[in-house]
């Protein structure tokens, strides 16, 4: 019975100054209209990107079994990514301003359980799986080098993922966990202190 309280009516009945609720309520609210902008942002590049990647195999015509067995996993995990990405979608859709504290909570931590499956695991799976399929990608065309030129570019593009691996990865890691964490905490506070005066 005590997860069924509506905690904005008891909250008004509270001393607490009222702006604190619609504080965290539009708090709320951004951080769904920001996680759906993300989503949809990040569907609409990686679609993009393959979309690109395809398009070059058509119009550049690989002939090594390399190269195209590159452009099929880099496509290959966008779609996977994508898959479990949306899945995110039903659970930012599902916050709406009729809830319950506990059940604004409940859908934090859902939502925060999934952003950690795909922070840790799928990520890590994105990422072998992208890097494989590029070295594939590249061979092809860095066979008609000259050897430095070749082994310049390997080492530039292993570079790059390793900038966005350790550094880029990480630091956005640390800002999407922080909004929800603020969030959860901000929740689990008021749900605690409803739960008392119950």
């Amino acid at each position: 019975m005590e997860n069924n309280i509506d905690f904005k009516d008891l909250w008004k009945k509270q001393s607490i100054t009222q702006p604190d609720i619609n504080e965290l309520m539009d708090k709320l609210k951004h951080f769904k209209k920001t996680s759906l902008r993300r989503l949809i942002l990040t569907n609409v590049m990686l679609i993009a990107t393959c979309v690109l990647i395809l398009l070059i195999w058509f119009y550049y015509q690989p002939q090594w079994v390399s190269t195209k067995i590159g452009i099929v996993l880099n496509v290959a995990i966008m779609a996977i990514y994508l898959f479990v990405y949306n899945k995110l979608f039903d659970a930012y859709k599902a916050i709406d301003n009729t809830d319950s504290n506990a059940a604004y909570l409940q859908k934090l931590i859902a939502i925060k359980t999934k952003q950690k499956f795909l922070q840790s695991k799928m990520l890590s799976i994105y990422f072998l799986v992208l890097g494989f399929g590029l070295c594939l990608y590249m061979y092809e065309y860095t066979a008609m080098m000259a050897l430095f030129w070749g082994i310049f570019a390997y080492t530039i593009t292993f570079f790059w993922g390793a900038f966005v691996w350790f550094y880029l990865r990480p630091r956005q890691i640390v800002k999407e966990n922080l909004k929800i964490d603020n969030l959860i905490d901000k929740f689990q506070r008021i749900n605690d202190q409803l739960e008392t005066e119950a």
